[in-house]
């Protein structure tokens, strides 16, 4: 089976690396196909694929779009796309606004906490201030020794109900799939093992996604134990999902996983990539 990691982070959302850098460490660390998905922003796939070419590695359009479902945050990863679709580009451009406002509102709560200049702080670290996210945040209060890690910062401050978590408006499941659809891609849920839904609930939104044409489901993910392995694996053979596979790498030392890394997908699934 291929080495293909479909799931990854640059600098052009929060990622570490630059576009360009995060295609050079996949093709060493023996990736056949990379897809470079940030966070609503497509601004690093050309970097990546010119890369991705020079290093002989084939490379994928991807995205990772931001979606709200019944009050809580979901991500749709979008690959095989036309990176110039107008819809596309005009409906991460308005998932894109907003983001520093937001930022200010989680500086304002932190400092209610005590925690000084974390805006500033964060927009050092966020080479698009557009884009400036929880991580960025998470990053600075690690620097100035807060917290340990960044998974303790939003363990402490940046999830729901706790100082720094200021909501968002996100995208529809209905919008973010009509523009990954209407660009010609093909949308995949990305690392469902991380959302709190019950089991009743993750069949229900999975049942939405697929009547709505959704095609793929993330079930090798760096965030995924073996169980979550497990219960995708049998999800996406119930749905008749083609399967994913990716490690979310946001940076050296940050994530659960290096690209490439991840073990294969269970025997007998359809793997995504023969889609395109």
């Amino acid at each position: 089976m291929l080495n293909c990691d479909l799931h990854c982070h640059s600098t052009a959302s929060d990622g570490l690396l630059p576009a360009a850098d995060v295609a050079r460490r996949a093709a060493a660390n023996g990736v056949d196909m990379l897809a470079l998905t940030d966070h609503d922003n497509i601004a690093g796939l050309a970097a990546a694929r010119v890369a991705a070419d020079e290093c002989g590695m084939a490379f994928v359009n991807g995205v990772e779009v931001s979606i709200e479902w019944e009050g809580g945050q979901i991500h749709i990863v979008g690959l095989a796309f036309d990176a110039d679709a107008a819809a596309l580009n005009a409906g991460l451009a308005a998932i894109r606004s907003g983001r520093i406002e937001r930022a200010r509102r989680m500086a304002a709560d932190l400092e209610r906490v005590g925690i000084r200049d974390s805006f500033e702080g964060a927009m050092h670290y966020a080479e698009d201030p557009n884009l400036i996210s929880r991580a960025h945040f998470a990053r600075y209060l690690v620097g100035i020794g807060v917290c340990r890690d960044m998974r303790s910062v939003f363990d402490a401050y940046l999830k729901p109900g706790l100082p720094g978590y200021v909501e968002h408006r996100w995208a529809s499941l209905p919008d973010c799939l009509g523009w990954i659809h209407g660009a010609g891609g093909i949308a995949v849920v990305a690392h469902p093992g991380r959302y709190k839904l019950s089991p009743r609930d993750l069949r229900r939104f999975l049942g939405e996604f697929k009547d709505l044409g959704g095609r793929g489901i993330e079930v090798a993910s760096g965030s995924h134990t073996p169980e979550h392995v497990a219960l995708f694996d049998r999800l996406a053979r119930e749905y008749d999902f083609l399967a994913s596979r990716g490690s979310d790498f946001h940076g050296p030392g940050e994530s659960y996983v290096d690209l490439g890394a991840l073990a294969p997908l269970p025997a007998g699934l359809k793997p995504v990539w023969t889609a395109f």
